[in-house]
């Protein structure tokens, strides 16, 4: 079978904000459409920006030179973290006033570090309770030196990157980096593409000049490398194959593509073909167990986690304690969701191991977290009688999960 999945949520969400403030006209294609994106347009009108959608997938950007185009607007976040906290700088670097809101499951995730970095920047804010809602009140960003807390979110790193440029002087980030770490770098190297090089003079010290501004340019997103990890996956426990088109395993900017690696260490055999990726189950059969520190691939640690009981052995995931402040604690719904199926787990704060069983069908709570239903749904191709409650919540990332699933086990999983 082949998988022609939507564009990188990702990589979408920073070309439209870059190509927002940019000098010029840019055209995007294969942007995601997904409740996150769409958010994340809307959020962009509300604030003056001109983006005009074309059929299907694309959309043609107007830049405004680096300017926030209208000087007060109300910007409803959705559940998108990218829309909450890359926006919360953007517009922290603009001028007026601006009031931000979101749904309950976004109000429980952090924002605290970027709050805390851009009122260190001048950025005042209003809020009875820390997060949403909030008004903000700014004359932009001073710039200089700021030393910020990485390690819940690199969004936050990416955030005040991005908006940098806009600053009244050039700006020094200081963050310390310990997960998710190739979002930063698809946050820095995206930049360079539109225009502004990020120096690191050492490890976790960013340097970015006050450009002002970034330069448009045309930019083709790359498939969802996240969304890739369940159709391999599906690959993997069903003994069958799987082509993933457009999809390169080396030049990928997204770090996800590296769950496929991990498939490999379990048996599985990848191959590339020009820029498509093709996985194949394990020869023999079965899967071996493994252990993986996932702090780099975490949007995949459920993947794993879920087809980890069909392994031969015990398989560990580890420096996951990011997670647990995601769109659900993914450590807990993961445990449960397996303990349901009858699958031995242990749990610490920051890993799980997974024991080899024969799960039983079960109703999985997907806690209204997208990634939880796509990861489980894979064990429902193998494992009779799998339910997931609240399953409409993949449309987050891929409102046509299901049916891109149905697709490729109709063609039997076979190339």
């Amino acid at each position: 079978a082949s998988v022609s999945l939507p564009g990188s949520k990702s990589i979408s969400n920073r070309v439209l904000l870059l190509a927002a403030l940019a000098e010029g006209v840019s055209t995007l294609t294969n942007i995601q459409i997904s409740d996150d994106a769409l958010v994340f347009v809307e959020a962009l009108k509300a604030l003056g920006f001109n983006i005009r959608q074309l059929g299907g997938s694309s959309c043609v950007v107007t830049g405004s030179g680096g300017r926030i185009p209208n000087d007060a607007a109300d910007v409803w976040c959705g559940g998108a973290g990218t829309a909450a906290r890359f926006l919360l700088a953007a517009v922290g670097a603009g001028a007026g006033t601006y009031n931000f809101d979101a749904t309950d499951q976004m109000k429980r995730r952090p924002m605290h570090t970027l709050i805390e970095a851009l009122a260190s920047q001048g950025v005042q804010f209003a809020s009875d309770t820390g997060t949403f809602p909030l008004t903000m009140t700014t004359t932009g960003m001073a710039g200089g030196h700021i030393q910020m807390d990485a390690s819940e979110s690199s969004q936050f790193t990416s955030a005040m990157l991005i908006a940098a440029p806009l600053a009244h002087s050039p700006m020094e980030v200081q963050a310390d980096v310990r997960v998710s770490r190739p979002y930063i770098e698809m946050t820095t190297t995206l930049m360079e593409q539109y225009g502004v090089q990020v120096t690191k003079p050492q490890e976790d010290i960013f340097v970015i000049p006050n450009a002002g501004s970034y330069k448009a340019r045309d930019y083709a997103v790359e498939p969802d490398a996240s969304t890739a990890s369940y159709f391999a996956a599906a690959a993997a426990v069903m003994g069958g194959r799987v082509t993933i088109e457009n999809l390169p395993l080396e030049a990928s900017l997204q770090g996800d593509t590296q769950f496929l690696r991990v498939l490999e260490s379990m048996g599985c055999t990848l191959s590339q073909q020009d820029t498509s990726t093709k996985v194949m189950g394990p020869a023999t059969g079965e899967l071996k167990g493994v252990t993986v520190d996932m702090g780099d691939i975490s949007d995949t640690m459920m993947t794993l986690a879920c087809i980890a009981p069909y392994a031969d052995s015990p398989t560990k995931i580890t420096n996951i304690a990011h997670v647990r402040v995601k769109e659900s604690d993914r450590v807990h719904s993961v445990v449960e969701g397996l303990d349901q199926m009858g699958i031995r787990v242990e749990e610490t704060e920051n890993s799980i191991t997974i024991h080899p069983g024969t799960p039983v069908g079960a109703t999985i709570d997907a806690f209204g977290d997208h990634r939880i239903a796509m990861a489980f749904s894979i064990m429902g191709l193998v494992t009779p009688g799998v339910v997931i409650d609240d399953y409409t919540c993949v449309a987050k990332t891929c409102p046509e999960f299901f049916t891109l699933l149905e697709d490729m086990t109709n063609s039997g999983g076979q190339a």
